[in-house]
């Protein structure tokens, strides 16, 4: 899935674009004992609470891709002949009213997921008459090119309010707030079959994490029974273990700034190209990035080899997953500096006498605990 096709289905969930009309769902307690299932039918809800049901559905499918959105694809034999994919296309094929099977996704969601607190799982179904789109991008609501059957699921923590004094202006008096349970936004979620080219794929799910750095293993092999992708810091914290191992002396501060000057022109590129698919580089993509940094041949194919073992030989991998595009940042074991990316020339590094600098430097406005002070010679 691309970000246009998210951004459609995100769309959806209005009342009055939804097809969804019921909320099933259980809750489960930190022993990961399901304490009650629920059939909620939404025509039994006031407008507000169906709205804020809504709300909580959309959150499944937000933030970015490669990060919070991941593309799990199945293999040619789960489809065929597997549990998991089983289970998927009879939630999905009966519009969830086959209750054992419903039943049993809970069953297998609560076994695998432990959180620190109780938790929801809810889940919908939802169809959708897909609107053609002719050549010159003109939107045509009448003439459906499709209908796509999908079904989202979301893992919900369960927060415990703490007590505390209240004013009714009603009554015109103080009173005491009980202790209450509020839905917090889903740690974890499934979309499925994925929404691709705008038809379903009954190949490819979109897994949802709210941590990019914490995306639950335990649950994705419950699910989907695969293993779990390279997590967006895990990415990020091995590209820089290969730069620094593969180039040794190499890794200076000119050739970081320069590998992520490059990433960042990249990335703003292919945005301005309004490309639907994100950006995602190559090992010899990123191979030539370091060409272009006048690295080394022999530290090059050291990255090259240290790049394959670690991620794969045909991985493509986002640039936004290997740095942190929005700053650039130098860290020693006692200071921290943060520059805005288009600013990094404004640091480097020297030798003076014998000690090793980080030199930055600085014109008017300079501030030091939010009082301007004065560099003189």
């Amino acid at each position: 899935m691309n970000d246009k096709e998210i951004a459609e289905l995100r769309r959806r969930f209005r009342t009055d674009r939804s097809n969804i009309t019921h909320i099933h769902g259980c809750y489960v307690n930190e022993a990961r004992e399901i304490v009650s299932e629920f059939d909620q039918p939404l025509s039994m809800m006031d407008e507000e609470e169906t709205e804020r049901f809504f709300a909580l559905l959309k959150k499944c499918i937000s933030g970015s891709l490669g990060k919070n959105l991941l593309n799990m694809e199945f293999t040619t034999q789960q489809v065929v002949d597997s549990d998991e994919h089983r289970l998927l296309m009879k939630l999905r094929n009966s519009k969830l009213q086959d209750e054992d099977a419903i039943h049993e996704l809970f069953q297998r969601i609560s076994e695998a997921v432990t959180l620190s607190c109780h938790y929801l799982i809810l889940l919908a179904h939802d169809t959708y008459d897909v609107y053609f789109s002719a050549k010159d991008g003109q939107r045509m609501e009448d003439a459906s090119s499709e209908v796509y059957s999908y079904i989202l699921c979301g893992i919900y923590p369960i927060k415990m309010t703490k007590p505390a004094l209240s004013y009714f202006v009603s009554e015109n008096e103080f009173h005491n707030l009980s202790v209450d349970r509020l839905i917090c936004p889903p740690e974890m979620a499934f979309l499925f079959p994925a929404f691709d080219d705008r038809c379903a794929n009954l190949y490819n799910s979109l897994y949802y994490a709210k941590n990019p750095a914490e995306i639950h293993p335990e649950f994705i092999d419950a699910i989907f029974h695969r293993e779990a992708p390279m997590s967006a810091e895990e990415q990020k914290e091995t590209f820089r273990s290969i730069l620094c191992d593969s180039l040794s002396d190499e890794c200076s501060l000119d050739v970081i700034k320069n590998v992520h000057t490059q990433l960042r022109e990249m990335e703003e590129e292919h945005k301005a190209k309004k490309e639907p698919e994100p950006l995602m580089l190559s090992r010899s993509n990123v191979s030539q990035v370091l060409q272009n940094c006048g690295v080394a041949e022999e530290h090059i194919s050291s990255f090259e080899e240290k790049y394959g073992a670690d991620f794969g030989e045909d991985t493509d991998v986002s640039p936004r997953n290997l740095v942190d595009l929005r700053q650039f940042e130098v860290r020693t074991p006692n200071v921290v500096i943060r520059v805005d990316p288009d600013r990094s020339d404004l640091i480097e590094t020297r030798v003076i006498d014998g000690v090793k600098y980080l030199l930055i430097r600085a014109d008017d406005g300079v501030e030091v605990n939010g009082a301007s002070i004065s560099i003189t010679e």
